[in-house]
């Protein structure tokens, strides 16, 4: 069983993206998907929308403390934001490959709901392109 954690500030957009498309690259794979934050934001709205336009549901999702997650030994982690990856708490999976890709953040994008939308759209397809390529170089 291979357990994956998935890293961003507020784990509220980004991080809640990928987990989505991970549990479904990742369906009957002998795999466990965490996402989590050094913040807790709550699902983002745009997020949970621009998933569902995709087929996947992120609305049972929860923003997750870091902290919560120090007992589980991480095969995988990966860092979705920069703030992140420069400020999380050191995390004792000591066998761990960590991950970094700073992803474009929709939820700073101020302007009309079509602008906003494009932004999420943007976002969610640098998401899926990243962690599809990442489950076939990695885990299958």
């Amino acid at each position: 069983m291979k357990n994956i954690l998935v890293l961003c500030t507020g784990n509220s957009c980004r991080s809640q993206m990928a987990h989505g498309y991970l549990n479904q690259f990742l369906e009957g794979k002998e795999a466990t998907v965490y996402s989590a934050g050094i913040e807790t934001h709550g699902i983002n709205p745009g997020a949970a929308a621009i998933m569902k336009e995709d087929g996947i549901s992120i609305d049972h999702h929860t923003s997750n403390l870091v902290e919560e997650y120090a007992h589980i030994n991480f095969d995988y982690i990966i860092t979705v934001c920069d703030h992140a990856n420069e400020n999380c708490p050191y995390i004792p999976s000591k066998n761990a490959v960590r991950l970094h890709h700073n992803f474009f953040d929709p939820s700073k994008v101020v302007g009309t709901d079509e602008e906003k939308h494009a932004a999420f759209l943007k976002a969610r397809e640098e998401i899926k392109t990243y962690f599809k390529k990442f489950v076939e170089e990695h885990l299958l």
